[in-house]
């Protein structure tokens, strides 16, 4: 008995030592006393937590009893615990017949009398058990006037199972009697054979026993032979004056569908007061808070966990998740990362102000190319306009105007139109501008080349070799591009994955190999062109432009050199804004490179636009 006490102590301290806030407790009667103990020893064990800071929760078999010592101790311990009774009903007559059992004859050795003395602290005259007690029993004391700690009148569930017992037990000896009813004609000897069957063959009759208790019940025994009856949860709560009641807030019921197994009234519950009447939660933390999961720590129990914060473009929307999950495609996280937020369709828009500046930039350097084209067209006499090709200058002045144009292709909500058009206008226009200043430069080294004495150049200088370049090169892009729309062309497409928030409206270049062939063609012709132009830039002549379209091409190339890294490293609508920069921006440079020192002279200096300079120049 003591090895049992030291170490139902032992598994005490341990409970009291863990951080869970719920204690289940699988026990009998007798170890509600020993828990009543425990509530005055705990105080000298190396413990953090009291007794009254636990949630207990007890089976069915387990109901409240102490021993007399324990009479005025304190019930705190308790107090909002939970625990599972078979379900009763009150019974008619149940308190009268308590009420009869006032008395107790002193005469009486029985279990009642033992009890008795126990429950008032007294003794009778003749008593062995407490023969000290200082109050001597009359036996007409007054059950009700016993605190609940010691007695409680109410119908607890084991009494209620006892009561259904005896009479299921009498219904089946009713029915095994009544089936042998023919066999009662023989006289005493034979009534006494009757009475004298084996327990075993009352079974059967005991398992189909079915009928209603005085509460109304119907009670039967289901195919394992159990009273389908089911368990009530009941909720303890205790008073200072050592009284307490049992409230019902559920219930169980093993025979009910799945649906309906459980039912529990969490809004009724009374806790511990420790817990100032909220749920406590029985584990190592808290649940992990809305954004977080739950990640294992090792060594310890798995309700033991640490809260980590979900990667990026991960979300947690509810506690204690065991890992966080992505939004929907078109969805984003919020800051705190426990909802999704739709994203918003965006485009380089004109109404914006990056789309108003590029806009206007455009236009204005369209405008300036109109003005340049009209300059020449008035001046189309004279030497500097007629020097290097006065036609191709045209081409190259109108393939200018419509390379800033075609940059407001790039703005506006991407649609099947200006995707197709896009990069085929881009490609064939640039073409037709470097082929131009190919063609240029390319007359310029064969003219001098063809001033040498015994020269066979001399036939290949003329307008027919600028205007076969010109022609071929662009004949070369336009194909490439026809290609390229006929077998893949570009189309509307949004990207979902770059911007976080948005979801950026563009155009998909269709057949990749073929985009990467037109923007190879031309670098091809820009690479050309640049040797040809640093070849002719130090002939002589007064109206020589070879120096100006080499400085043009450099220009030209330093702009879309630097486009690439940058095009790389932005995203969402800004790749386009880069495109177009870099559109205007190589444009303006071969305009104003190569067309800014001749108007110069045609405006400003026209004493210079004569033939004698160019006399003078070449004595």
């Amino acid at each position: 008995m003591g090895e049992q006490v030291l170490a139902f102590v032992e598994v005490c301290k341990v409970i009291m030592r863990s951080t869970s806030s719920v204690a289940i407790v699988y026990s009998e009667n007798q170890a509600m006393a020993a828990f009543r103990t425990i509530s005055y020893v705990s105080d000298y064990w190396d413990t953090t937590v009291e007794i009254n800071d636990k949630v207990w929760i007890f089976p069915a078999q387990m109901q409240y009893t102490s021993v007399p010592f324990q009479r005025d101790w304190s019930m705190d311990f308790i107090h909002g615990a939970l625990s599972f009774a078979m379900s009763s009903k009150e019974l008619l007559g149940f308190n009268r017949f308590l009420q009869m059992r006032n008395s107790v004859p002193e005469n009486i050795d029985s279990f009642s009398r033992v009890f008795w003395e126990q429950a008032f602290e007294c003794s009778f005259s003749n008593s062995t058990l407490n023969p000290e007690a200082e109050k001597s029993c009359t036996g007409e004391e007054k059950l009700e006037a016993l605190p609940d700690s010691v007695f409680e009148l109410s119908m607890t569930g084991q009494s209620y199972s006892i009561y259904n017992a005896v009479y299921a037990m009498a219904h089946a000896l009713q029915a095994m009697l009544t089936s042998h009813y023919k066999q009662r004609v023989m006289a005493g000897s034979g009534k006494q054979k009757l009475l004298n069957h084996p327990v075993w063959q009352l079974h059967p009759y005991l398992r189909k026993v079915t009928f209603n208790n005085s509460a109304g019940e119907n009670i039967f025994f289901d195919q394992n032979g159990k009273v389908s009856s089911g368990f009530d949860i009941i909720n303890w709560v205790t008073f200072p004056n050592q009284s307490f009641l049992r409230v019902k807030i559920g219930k169980v019921n093993p025979s009910a569908q799945l649906e309906n197994l459980f039912f529990l009234l969490t809004n009724n519950m009374v806790w511990p007061i420790f817990f100032n009447q909220t749920q406590p939660l029985s584990l190592c933390n808290d649940y992990c808070s809305l954004g977080y999961s739950k990640i294992k720590i090792e060594g310890k129990p798995f309700c033991c966990y640490k809260c980590l914060r979900c990667p990026k473009g991960k979300i947690a929307n509810q506690t204690g998740l065991e890992d966080c999950f992505p939004c929907p495609e078109a969805y984003y996280p919020n800051k705190n990362q426990d909802q999704c937020i739709k994203k918003l369709r965006t485009f380089l828009s004109y109404k914006e102000p990056l789309g108003i500046t590029l806009t206007s930039v455009a236009f204005l350097f369209s405008f300036i190319s109109v003005v340049v084209l009209g300059i020449f067209v008035k001046h189309q006499d004279t030497p500097i306009v007629k020097a290097n090709n006065r036609n191709l200058t045209y081409i190259l002045l109108i393939a200018l105007l419509f390379s800033f144009l075609c940059s407001l292709l790039f703005i506006g909500q991407p649609d099947q139109a200006k995707c197709l058009m896009r990069q085929t206008a881009f490609g064939i226009i640039f073409s037709v501008a470097l082929s131009c200043i190919l063609g240029k430069t390319t007359i310029v080294v064969l003219a001098f080349m063809a001033t040498k004495p015994g020269s066979k150049i001399r036939k290949w200088v003329g307008k027919r070799l600028a205007y076969t370049i010109v022609l071929s090169c662009s004949l070369v892009q336009v194909t490439i591009c026809s290609v390229w729309l006929a077998i893949s062309p570009p189309f509307p497409d949004s990207d979902i994955h770059s911007m976080t928030e948005e979801i950026v409206l563009e155009c998909n270049e269709g057949s990749a190999i073929m985009f990467y062939t037109a923007l190879g063609f031309l670098g091809f012709l820009t690479a050309i062109s640049f040797m040809v132009a640093f070849l002719a830039r130090k002939l002589p002549d007064s109206f020589n432009e070879a120096k100006f379209i080499t400085f043009s091409m450099l220009v030209f190339c330093s702009v879309w050199m630097s486009f690439v890294p940058t095009y790389l490293s932005t995203k969402g609508k800004y790749m386009v804004a880069v495109e177009i920069f870099s559109i205007l921006a190589s444009a303006a440079g071969l305009l104003g490179c190569i067309f800014t020192p001749k108007c110069y002279i045609i405006v400003l200096r026209p004493e210079l636009n004569k033939k004698e300079q160019l006399t003078k120049k070449q004595k």
